[in-house]
């Protein structure tokens, strides 16, 4: 009977052992794991300028040299024009920011070499160069002659910014060079431009970083000049 009682009892204390391994085999730590991917991109910033193709006359035309309406006129890079006294020239360089480009500081600097024959402020509807840049929302930038800068964003560089639009030479329609243009009662005679040019140069500097313009062109361009131009 005794062998019989510890018989059993080691057979319970077997049976206990091989429950509790049983448990101890489905344990486990209760874990998880996640983690943060930093991905880098570089940010850009990248600007074209063109301007409408136009004949010797300044009216706009097409790639067989035909006359068209201004929105049908390719974008190029340069125009020849042959100068006329109370004659007017289309001339619309335009800035255009990559569609991925990061908000930015635009600049343009416009050398204008027939300043001394160029129209009055306003003669014939057609107003002078300078005013034509103020009036299309860029602001002569502080210190720097002949430098305007406006600021572009995603939201309205896809559109392109219009530097001017056009440009009339003073006088009374007189052809060739022998009649000096009337302007401000200089004796200029449109002969003496024949070699002379409108050249725009546009610049652009990201925003993020300079708290204004004058600090972005000081900082960039205004030590090395890199530039997209027209002429």
């Amino acid at each position: 009977m005794m062998k019989s009682v510890k018989k059993a009892i080691v057979a319970a204390l077997c049976a206990g052992t091989l429950v509790v391994g049983s448990v101890a085999g489905t344990m486990a730590y209760l874990t998880s794991t996640d983690e943060v991917v930093n991905t880098f991109t570089v940010g850009n910033v990248a600007i074209t300028l063109d301007e409408a193709k136009v004949n010797t006359a300044g009216y706009p035309i097409d790639e067989n040299n035909d006359k068209v309406e201004l929105s049908s006129a390719p974008r190029v890079k340069e125009n020849t024009y042959k100068l006329v006294p109370g004659h007017s020239y289309t001339k619309d360089p335009i800035v255009h920011v990559d569609e991925d480009s990061e908000d930015c500081y635009l600049f343009v600097k416009v050398e204008n070499g027939i300043a001394d024959i160029e129209a009055a402020s306003v003669q014939n509807g057609y107003q002078s160069i300078v005013n034509q840049i103020i009036t299309n929302g860029w602001i002569a930038l502080d210190g720097v002659e002949d430098v305007y800068y406006r600021d572009a964003n995603t939201e309205t560089a896809a559109k392109g910014y219009t530097v001017f639009g056009n440009f009339a030479i003073a006088g009374d329609g007189v052809v060739g060079g022998n009649k000096p243009a009337d302007y401000n009662g200089n004796d200029k005679y449109i002969s003496d431009y024949t070699s002379s040019k409108i050249k725009v140069t546009a610049y652009a500097v990201q925003k993020d970083g300079f708290n204004t313009a004058n600090d972005a062109w000081n900082a960039t361009f205004g030590k090395s000049l890199t530039n997209s131009e027209a002429e």
